[in-house]
Order: C-alpha cells, then sequence, then structure tokens
C-alpha cells in the first residue's frame, strides 16, 4: 500500500474440499474452475492486488499441482518493484508433518513473515466469490490498534449456526469467537442478525507472531484460526469486528453491493453461477473498476453457426455453439454444443463437447466430459444417481475427462 505500513499478504490455499467432490477429485479447492476464464483463488487474488498489496503467499497443501501451475503462469507481477505471489507448499520447517490446521499452516511458514517484515498481515481465504477492497479494513485496523480485526459479514441469525460468530459490543470490539453455535448472538443494532467470519483477518504482525507462538505450544489446540485464534484474541480484549456491508468497492452497483458466496458445496457452487447469468447479475463480473484478473486461454472468439444460440448466458472464448442452443448456462473455453442439443441452468468447463441432440440440465460438466448423441442428464435424476455424482439440491456433476452413459 503506498505510502502505508508494509503488508504482507498470505493466502490459505491448503482445504481439500471434499463436499465440492468430485470437482476437487484431481484439484484443490482453489483451483476449481469458476465462471468460464477463472479459478476461485482468482478473487482473493485479485482483491489483495487491487489494493496494493503486491507482496503475497499461497499457502498450499493437498492436490496443489494446478493451483499452484495456475498462479505461475497466471500471476506474474513485477519483481523489479518488489512485488511477487508464490505458492509455497507445505515444508515439514517444524518435524515431519503437514499442517494440522490454518494457524499451524502459518506457524510452519514464519520464514515468510521474518523474510518480508511486515507491519501488518493480511490472512484471507482462498475459496469464496467476492469483491472487497481490503484497504478499508486495513485503515480501521490502524485507526483500532486491535491485534486483530475480523472481517464480518452479516447473516440472518438462523442461518448463522453455519459460520464461525463474530459475538461483538456496538463499538465492534470483539467479545467472543463461536464456532458454529446453537443460538448465534445477535447485533447491537440487528437483533436478528449475526456477525459470521469471512475468515478474512488482518493482523499487526506482533501480535500475530506472539498467538501463534502461545498456540503452538498448547498440545490440545487444534492450531486453526477461526477455533484457536480468534477466541484467544477475543479473550483479551484485542480483536475487533469489521462490517463487510461498510465496504465500498468502487464500480461497484447496489445489486451486487456486498455479494459474497462460499462455494463450499455443489449445490452453492451452482447457485454461485447462477448469479452471474441474469440480465441484471447478482455477482457482476463485468465491474472493470474493480476487475477480476486472470490469464485470458489463448484461444479465438466463440463462434455460433447453423442456427446455434445462447441466451441469458456467457460464452468463453474458443467455444463453438454448432447448431445448438445454450440457456442460462456458463459455457467455458473449446466447448463444443453440436447441432440440435440443448443446455440449460448448467455449467461446462473447458473442452467438454456435447453431442448431436443431447439434453443437458442443472448439471455440471468438468473438463473435458463428453456427452454422446441423443443422450440425457439432468432429466431423470433416478437414473443419474446410479450413474453420476447428483447433489441434495438435484444438480448432476460428471468428473474430468468423464463419458456419458447414454
Amino acid at each position: 500500500m503506498r505510502g502505508g505500513p508494509r503488508v504482507l499478504g498470505i493466502v490459505l490455499a491448503g482445504g481439500e474440499g471434499k463436499r465440492l467432490a468430485p470437482l476437487t477429485q484431481d484439484r484443490a479447492k482453489p483451483a476449481v474452475p469458476f465462471g468460464g476464464n477463472y479459478r476461485l483463488i482468482d478473487f482473493v487474488l485479485s482483491n489483495l492486488v487491487n489494493a496494493e498489496i503486491r507482496q503475497i503467499a499461497v499457502l498450499t497443501q493437498y492436490k496443489s499441482h494446478s493451483l499452484d501451475r495456475h498462479i505461475t503462469t497466471t500471476w506474474r507481477l513485477s519483481q523489479m518493484l518488489g512485488n511477487y505471489i508464490t505458492p509455497v507448499p507445505a515444508q515439514q520447517r517444524l518435524g515431519p508433518r503437514w499442517y494440522t490446521g490454518s494457524a499451524d499452516a502459518i506457524l510452519q511458514s514464519l520464514n515468510l513473515i521474518y523474510d518480508a517484515r511486515p507491519d501488518i498481515v493480511v490472512v484471507f481465504g482462498a475459496d469464496h466469490v467476492y469483491r472487497m477492497d481490503p484497504a478499508q479494513m486495513i485503515d480501521q485496523h490502524l485507526r483500532t490498534g486491535a491485534g486483530v480485526t475480523i472481517a464480518g459479514l452479516r447473516v440472518p441469525r438462523h442461518e448463522a449456526t453455519e459460520f464461525g460468530v463474530i459475538d461483538a459490543d456496538a463499538e465492534g470490539r470483539v467479545r467472543g469467537f463461536l464456532e458454529k453455535p446453537a443460538d448465534p448472538p445477535g447485533l447491537p443494532d440487528s437483533p436478528e442478525e449475526s456477525f459470521a467470519s469471512m475468515g478474512n483477518y488482518v493482523f499487526s504482525t506482533d501480535a500475530l507472531l506472539e498467538a501463534l507462538r502461545k498456540d503452538g505450544e498448547d498440545e490440545n489446540s487444534a492450531h486453526d484460526m477461526g477455533g484457536s485464534i480468534m477466541p484467544m484474541f477475543a479473550e483479551a480484549g484485542d480483536a475487533w469486528v469489521y462490517d463487510f456491508s461498510t465496504n465500498v468497492v468502487p464500480g461497484a452497483t447496489e445489486r451486487d453491493q456486498g455479494y459474497w458466496r462460499d462455494v463450499g458445496t455443489i449445490d452453492s457452487y451452482f447457485d454461485a453461477h447462477m448469479d452471474l447469468v441474469s440480465v441484471t447479475p447478482v455477482f457482476n463480473l463485468y465491474n472493470d473498476r474493480w476487475p477480476i484478473l486472470t490469464l485470458p486461454p489463448q484461444q479465438p472468439p466463440a463462434k455460433f453457426v447453423l442456427g446455434g444460440r445462447a441466451e441469458e448466458s456467457m460464452v468463453s472464448a474458443g467455444a463453438i455453439i454448432g447448431g445448438g442452443s445454450v440457456h442460462n448456462s456458463v459455457v467455458s473455453p473449446g466447448v463444443r454444443v453440436e447441432r440440435g442439443a440443448r443446455v440449460e441452468d448448467s455449467v461446462l468447463m473447458d473442452g467438454v463437447y456435447v453431442g448431436e441432440g443431447a439434453y443437458v440440465r442443472r448439471a455440471i460438466l468438468d473438463k473435458n466430459v463428453v456427452v454422446p448423441d441423443w443422450t440425457r442428464i439432468g432429466v431423470d435424476l433416478a437414473t443419474d444417481r446410479e450413474r453420476y455424482h447428483v447433489s441434495s439440491g438435484g444438480v448432476t456433476v460428471l468428473g474430468k475427462g468423464a463419458r456419458a452413459h447414454r
């Protein structure tokens, strides 16, 4: 941040993402494709880079090859200016063990902090879909003098039972941090809402180092940022909440202001895609004042031939709609939709082939899936459950490289 404190960004990208299977069968959750051109990690990296935080370490662990490759080939910043985004795999620096939790991941990577010598350490999650200006959160952190500032999302109290919940007073000082409480505390100004933790934190460096040291010595700790570190700061009266609803991102519309989605399940991942394709999208990828960045595919423009068409959809470069029709769907690079085929309410990833006369509805097709001529997917869920993965919300999912049954 120009003229301000020295800031190091740490992105926690080691999650397995079991609830997103089979999309995570062959890749880490932050590497899961999203919105045609992107991967989930592009959202947090875009938010940090747009806020001029340009020294960033991405801590990885599970099935990290495609994630590492994406970061190293896409996110190349100017080394002349001292900028970098680098993947950091688990290195067993403290002994022959992998990361036991998100706090342990940072504890085992303290060399990054010692080398960068930051005043502030920003620790963000890697797999949420949202826009946020972290600089505004850092400004509040500096004003309060807190050891940690926790980003809080206002949610209805009955939904907060699925989150880490921040119990804060009217000024914003955190009194407690509760993991998935049965009776979440309401907000002082809105008793029927609670602050759900977004998993985004801003630390004063010395306070973070001391907390990690204490946690590392506690053999009974889960070594988790939310479950272990945040309660420690709350008990010490050294934590403040940052109300995400006050964050103002350039170019945001009234409709997508404050949008945030945890795409941790197949249904939430599917719903987030459906948010993109409406005429006035709930989340607008076309905001060029706070762009979501990635490396565009080196492919020719999308092509529509033989009467092929797409309505209320996003169609990426290299796709050919050859006489078929696409409705309310996201089509990734290199997809082929042949004559008479119909795709609706679906997500097609790179290289998917939909044959002549096929019908695909409410489905997610991972990379290079082949749908033979006249095949039906998403029409008979009972049959689909015997052949494929079907979510609790009725979304049919075919994993990478699968060939559908006729």
